[in-house]
């Protein structure tokens, strides 16, 4: 851990991060938070949206796939039916 710093709570329950380390961690208004406790330990965990890139060129791929081996939307519906009774 390279700063450790000392905060405290309000009395509404809030808990200021530090604005160094909100600066080295991105931290920004607004953003979410995973909180875990666990005996007198907090842990807080920035959620943080997946990277899509890539992901046109998978759908791409996916639906030459599809196209190449005959399937039909029909197909993919049923298939998905018989994976929700799994």
């Amino acid at each position: 851990m390279e700063n450790i710093e000392i905060t405290s709570i309000s009395s509404r329950g809030q808990i200021v991060i530090p604005q160094s380390l909100r600066n080295r961690l991105r931290i920004h208004e607004g953003e979410k938070f995973i909180v875990i406790g666990e005996d007198n330990t907090i842990i807080l965990k920035k959620l943080e949206m997946p990277s899509f890139s890539g992901v046109d060129k998978l759908l791409k791929k996916t639906r030459e796939f599809a196209k190449n081996k005959g399937l039909k939307e029909a197909d993919i519906s049923e298939a998905i039916i018989e994976a929700r009774k799994k």
